[in-house]
């Protein structure tokens, strides 16, 4: 397989103040926000964001990245691409909810983060079919394996083969359709951060090209 996990050390020994007061901050504001939606009418589900900041961290210190280039695929609030840019990467954001977007542009911004949030599909060009045959074999849906948007490469400059991380919350169902699409386009040496089960899973891209799921 192209892909090979990577040990990390996590030291969830001291969290920086200016970490806490961000994640503080994001706490509320999306507390706020579901308190703003209607029961079912969110698909927006949090990860852990002090456990994904702290492998972030051990990813850094550990000098495991290739390059400093991040995006979050499902950006959702933006608080994982707003943690990376703290830990001065490079950091983008492709969300398909067009309110969460603005909502991850206003954090980043009142913190004066410089990272980029777009609306639309993560999926990448000529991988569409990827993600749909994904979709139809989960008949409860995985809502942020969405084809039928303009794609959010072109916005940002960027080829998916450009990131050196990428960050994703795999619904459930979602996670080898995730592994498949990264696997896919991804450069040798790129690495694969997922949270899942309350724990962060890191992979690193070895070889050439998956063929597909």
């Amino acid at each position: 397989m192209p892909l090979a996990d990577v040990e990390i050390s996590i030291d969830e020994s001291v969290l920086p103040d200016e970490i806490g007061e961000f994640l503080r901050e994001a706490d509320w504001r999306i507390g706020r926000y579901f308190q703003n939606k209607t029961a079912g009418s969110c698909g927006f589900v949090p990860s852990d964001f002090v456990t994904v900041y702290h492998a972030l961290r051990a990813i850094v210190e550990a000098s495991l990245a290739s390059g400093n280039s991040f995006c979050e695929w499902g950006s959702g609030f933006g608080v994982v691409a707003s943690l990376a840019a703290m830990l001065e990467f490079d950091a983008c954001g492709i969300e398909i909810d067009g309110d969460l977007v603005d909502a991850s542009r206003n954090l980043a911004e009142d913190f004066d983060l410089p990272v980029d949030f777009v609306h639309g599909s993560f999926i990448p060009p000529g991988d569409e079919a990827l993600a749909d045959e994904a979709c139809a074999d989960h008949h409860d849906g995985l809502s942020f394996l969405v084809t039928d948007a303009d794609t959010a490469y072109d916005e940002l400059g960027l080829n998916p083969v450009d990131s050196d991380v990428v960050f994703a919350y795999p619904w459930p169902g979602e996670e080898q359709a995730i592994e498949i699409l990264f696997e896919n386009n991804a450069a040798v040496g790129a690495l694969l951060l997922t949270y899942k089960d309350h724990s962060v899973r890191l992979q690193r891209q070895v070889s050439g090209r998956s063929c597909g799921l």
